[in-house]
């Protein structure tokens, strides 16, 4: 992996036009994730925090503000293919293998190499996909298609990660397992990490701390820390100090308690 690096987020804000009338999506929105941290970003839907992964990811201009990684603009960052990006669609070419489909980004940067074959089956290990190496996404289940995808935003050894719901359509059973899956690749790369989802409790179990988004326009509503020790096991879904941690998230983002 890259050597990971802070992601800062300082003053943004974001509106758009409506037919005609102007929408404040964000406004004022401070974060600074540290290199190495998994940081969980929740909030309702609309409160805008996909458009903050979008803006960190240079696929959207703030109006005012800025964000950088380690330093630097995401543009430069992300051409040089170290920031990985993973969403609730995998988005998979129906027609690649899963090999092929994980090389899509090194494709792209022209970075196929002597070690490219070494290191999509080192990923493949890694997200638990052998023996599916040759199949095609319709082959597939909906976990093992996530899975794939994870890989691809790992395959150029990226020092940020971008989350956007990546197990969102996930049924609950499945969605959990995942975030087992997730918490272990992450504790093997450590590559920076923001995870935008709607699951207090897939947030609590993986993030170092949660970060409340409230509408509208969104604005940071709290910060719950979570210092539970990793690895972190399945059995931590059943412990009440989690639900007291979850029980603490809800009322921050419902309104009815401060952090």
């Amino acid at each position: 992996m890259g050597t990971p690096r802070d992601l800062a987020i300082r003053g943004i804000s974001k509106g758009f036009d409506v037919r005609g009338a102007w929408l404040s999506v964000l406004e004022g929105i401070d974060l600074a994730c540290p290199a190495s941290s998994l940081t969980a970003l929740i909030g309702p839907s609309g409160c805008g925090k996909s458009t903050i992964l979008r803006i960190a990811m240079s696929l959207e201009r703030p109006d005012s503000g800025e964000v950088t990684i380690g330093g630097e603009a995401p543009a430069a960052v992300s051409a040089r293919g170290e920031l990985g990006v993973a969403f609730q669609d995998p988005a998979l070419l129906p027609w690649r293998s899963v090999e092929s489909n994980i090389a899509l980004p090194l494709d792209i940067l022209r970075r196929n190499d002597a070690g490219t074959g070494v290191r999509i089956r080192e990923l493949i290990a890694l997200v638990g996909l052998q023996g599916f190496e040759h199949a095609v996404p319709g082959e597939l289940s909906g976990g093992m298609r996530q899975r794939v995808a994870i890989a691809r935003a790992l395959v150029t050894e990226p020092s940020i990660l971008l989350l956007d719901e990546p197990f969102g359509a996930l049924d609950q059973i499945l969605r959990r397992q995942m975030n087992v899956e997730l918490q272990r690749i992450w504790l093997e790369t450590r590559a920076t990490t923001l995870l935008v989802t709607h699951g207090i409790d897939e947030a609590v179990f993986l993030a170092d701390r949660v970060v409340i988004l409230r509408p509208r326009p969104g604005r940071i509503g709290g910060i719950v820390p979570v210092d539970f020790p990793r690895p972190r096991p399945e059995g931590l879904f059943r412990d009440p100090e989690f639900h007291r941690i979850c029980d603490r998230v809800g009322e921050s983002l419902y309104g009815t308690a401060e952090p």
